[in-house]
């Protein structure tokens, strides 16, 4: 923990500092003082309130009249006071959000994300099946970083031979230099852009089956009740945001299955004989390690939370992977337990934000786990080369390798 950190600790408080590195390897044990002790919590040093038991996210979550994202939903953006591009829907309120949402949900639908299956299977075995008798694979280079990445780049028509260049300007755009909140001129955003419009000036001229071509040729009726199609800036908007986050929060979620599973081989094995179990213990990995762990919002009027009032104006953070964990929803939330019954977790968010990629990575994570139970029923990591992912974003692993007998 840094010095300045340490400065503002002390034993009888807790501290929770969002970019703090040692803090965000494990979390859970100050998020769990958090619950307990100071459920609506007060930051000095970036001036932040929080929430962090579960009923206190949710409403807050659904009540995006007083939590607004149209200023961001990352504590740095809504600080800095940037200007959102059009067509960032996970930064937007009603009514533009409601219209370009309603672009989109039709080609997210749960039955449209199933009819990818055979296809997530192919890509999942063409990954893993070179790696059979190796004595290991990396969970994140050769699997959650590789399968994610060919779906959404096959959605959006992205050539195979550019995918893995755009991931990794997008991963290069999240990562945190130290311990402390970006400055905002220095993140690396939207470098990816520059390449997003050769390929919709491309689409345009050359269209075909797949999501950009949907893109440019949808037609809504905007606020005013006109018919429109979307500007340029807008679709790259759009487009950064599909490939972002089809990346990255996919590929967290099969790095934590490893990890997770690694550490419950009994749970693990109990999965290899019994693959019906798999898609609960996705539901059950997503509650415990929440992908995208903390979510911003901006209070637009005082409101009063466990006898303080947090102030119009203010940020607040909204920490779903401390909800997840709360006694008071789930019993032994600290617990991993594949038979857990979870009627809602809030790992996709909650309200008009929930995420419309839920289904698709419901279906990547439950093929990626089913492929490599299949090839690799028992694992174990190998600590020594593992290395977290370092972002203000999502939580997880940049490498991962496991050792496989």
């Amino acid at each position: 923990m840094s010095d300045t950190t340490d400065a503002v600790t002390s034993e009888a408080d807790p501290y929770y500092d969002p970019y703090d590195f040692e803090i965000d390897a494990d979390p859970y044990p100050i998020w769990k003082r958090l619950r307990d002790e100071q459920p609506l919590y007060f930051n000095q040093r970036y001036e932040f309130h929080a929430l962090s038991r579960f009923d206190d996210v949710q409403n807050c979550l659904a009540d995006w009249k007083t939590y607004s994202s149209a200023r961001g939903t990352l504590l740095e953006l809504i600080k800095a006071g940037v200007d959102i591009p059009n067509g960032s829907i996970i930064f937007e309120d009603p009514p533009t959000h409601d219209i370009h949402r309603r672009l989109l949900a039709g080609v997210f639908t749960p039955r449209k994300m199933e009819a990818l299956e055979p296809k997530v299977r192919e890509l999942c075995a063409r990954t893993l099946d070179p790696l059979v008798d190796s004595g290991g694979f990396d969970f994140i280079e050769d699997l959650g970083a590789e399968m994610p990445m060919r779906v959404i780049g096959m959605l959006l028509g992205i050539p195979d031979e550019d995918q893995v260049a755009i991931r990794q300007q997008i991963d290069d755009g999240l990562r945190l230099a130290d311990g402390s909140m970006p400055d905002l001129s220095q993140i690396k955003t939207g470098g990816q852009s520059e390449v997003f419009e050769q390929y919709i000036n491309w689409r345009a001229e050359h269209p075909s089956d797949d999501l950009m071509t949907e893109l440019l040729q949808a037609e809504y009726t905007d606020e005013n009740g006109d018919k429109r199609r979307l500007d340029r800036e807008s679709l790259l908007s759009y487009v950064n945001l599909l490939a972002a986050a089809g990346n990255e929060t996919t590929t967290r979620l099969i790095g934590w299955t490893g990890k997770i599973l690694a550490e419950h081989p009994d749970q693990r094995r109990e999965l290899a004989a019994n693959p019906h179990l798999v898609p609960n213990a996705i539901e059950e990995v997503l509650r415990f390690e929440a992908p995208s762990p903390v979510q911003a919002r901006y209070v637009t009027r005082d409101v009063e939370h466990h006898g303080t009032t947090v102030a119009a104006g203010s940020p607040i953070l909204l920490i779903n992977g401390s909800a997840n964990r709360d006694d008071r929803k789930f019993a032994n939330g600290d617990t991993f337990d594949i038979h857990r019954k979870i009627d809602q977790h809030l790992s996709f968010g909650y309200g008009i934000h929930f995420c419309l990629g839920a289904a698709l990575a419901r279906l990547e994570g439950r093929i990626a786990l089913e492929e490599v139970l299949r090839r690799f029923p028992d694992w174990e990591i190998d600590w020594d080369n593992a290395r977290r992912a370092q972002t203000s974003t999502v939580r997880g692993w940049e490498q991962l390798p496991v050792r496989t007998p």
